[in-house]
Parts: C-alpha cells; sequence; structure tokens
C-alpha cells in the first residue's frame, strides 16, 4: 500500500509543501522520482498519477512548484480555460516560476529527494507536463549526476528562439530524456519539435521524441477536457519502463 506524507521541501527562496509517495511503510530502498504538476497545479487527477507511479516501486516528491505565489490549493475556485478569472489566476502562477527559479528549484527538489529515508543512491528520474516538461529538461541540468532520466509529456516551449530556450541546457544534462508531443499544440507545433529533434541529434546522447497520434494538449491527466485514456495509459507505461531501466 502506498504511504503519503507531506512535508515542506526548504529552497532558496522559501519552503515549498510538497507530497512525497512510498510504496509502503518499510522495505526499500526504492529508486526515487519527482513530478511536476501542468500550470494548475497540486489536485486530485495528479495526486493519482504520482500515486500510481509510486505503486510502481518509486518513492515520489511532489511539490507545489507555485509556492513562491500560494499555498495549496494554488485555485480556491474551479479554473475554466479562457474565463477572466481563470486566466488573471494563471498570470499570477506562471510569473512565480521562472527559468532561473526553475533551475533553482530542480536543485532544491533533488537534494531533498535524495534525503529522505528509503531512497535508494545513484540516479533519480524527473517528468513534467505542459510548462513543466522545460521543467524536468532544467532538473537534469541542473543536478546531471543525479538525474538518470527526464520525461516531458505534452511539454510547451521546448525549443524556441529565447535565449532561455529549455533546449540551449543540453550540453549540461547527461540524463537519457523522452518526449510525449501532443498534436496539433500551439505551445509546441511541429515547427519547434523539429528544433528540438534537431538540437537533441546534435547532443548525442540518448532520447526519444514522439508525438501521440490523436492527444491533444493535456491528454495525460484525467480532468482535462482531452484527456485520452487509451494515450494517457501509454505514456504512464512508457514513463514507468523508462525509469525501471534507467534509475
Amino acid at each position: 500500500m502506498v504511504v503519503e506524507e507531506k512535508l515542506e521541501v526548504p529552497t532558496r527562496d522559501g519552503a515549498a509543501e510538497a507530497y512525497v509517495y512510498r510504496p509502503d511503510a518499510s522495505g526499500g530502498p526504492w529508486p526515487g522520482a519527482i513530478m511536476y504538476t501542468d500550470i494548475a497545479g497540486i489536485r486530485p487527477a495528479y495526486h493519482r498519477i504520482a500515486q500510481k507511479l509510486s505503486e510502481q516501486g518509486f518513492v515520489v516528491l511532489f511539490p507545489n512548484i507555485f509556492y513562491r505565489v500560494s499555498r495549496l490549493p494554488v485555485f480556491d475556485f474551479t479554473p475554466r480555460m479562457g474565463d477572466e478569472r481563470t486566466m488573471k489566476r494563471l498570470g499570477e502562477l506562471r510569473s512565480g516560476l521562472n527559468a532561473e527559479q526553475m533551475l533553482s528549484d530542480g536543485a532544491s527538489y533533488t537534494d531533498f529527494l535524495f534525503a529522505q529515508k528509503g531512497v535508494m543512491p545513484g540516479k533519480a528520474g524527473v517528468v513534467g507536463y505542459c510548462f513543466t516538461g522545460s521543467m524536468a529538461m532544467r532538473t537534469a541540468a541542473a543536478r546531471p549526476e543525479r538525474i538518470g532520466a527526464a520525461v516531458s509529456f505534452h511539454g510547451g516551449g521546448l525549443a524556441t528562439d529565447q535565449p532561455e530556450s529549455p533546449h540551449l541546457l543540453l550540453p549540461r544534462i547527461e540524463a537519457r530524456l523522452y518526449f510525449g508531443h501532443a498534436i496539433e499544440d500551439r505551445s509546441m507545433p511541429a515547427e519547434a519539435i523539429v528544433k528540438l529533434e534537431a538540437a537533441l541529434k546534435a547532443w548525442g546522447r540518448r532520447f526519444e521524441s514522439e508525438t501521440y497520434e490523436g492527444a491533444r494538449h493535456g491528454w495525460t491527466h484525467s480532468d482535462s477536457p482531452v484527456y485520452n485514456e487509451a494515450q494517457a495509459e501509454r505514456a504512464f507505461a512508457k514513463l514507468t519502463a523508462l525509469f525501471k531501466e534507467m534509475l
């Protein structure tokens, strides 16, 4: 039975509320994993993914990445995309997590994970969804000696023309990388995928990049209006298989 514990992670800029899931109360050690939510933050749909990942034999750290802006829950109302109140709140959340902060926090979360009981020494994995696909990459760059696998599902802005584009961090990354893209994704259009894959080939380490047929941005979590159960299960199987191989 998975055991849940709520903790606070010390960071350079404060303390982040976080959940830690362990496969059971005793035994281990198990490999560690960090899981980042999409822009809407920690909520039941993502708790279920974290718990399910822990059931596969991982200690999962599940932090409130928006701790600079808000304690949990980060939404005290039901968000509706396009709604003025929702869009204002999303802007507030985005403003509290820039590229440099992702790097710093990623290092803090990694260090905290390895200090937890039952976590196997060596390498951990990290997975991000939506805009935290880039945070998974930044975490791998911040702690290359500690992150063995980094995964992004329907990640946005992974290869842009901006100086802080995540793909520019590839020379700092030693982890095996996996990217599961959505179709018709405005945050990661086809030309951006081509740009990312060219950078990955030049990087020269192990990676995989694929687009999930019929899966739109946000397909992995059950509270999404475009949730695709079959492709979500496929993505989860890919995630667990990669973590088991690399960690």
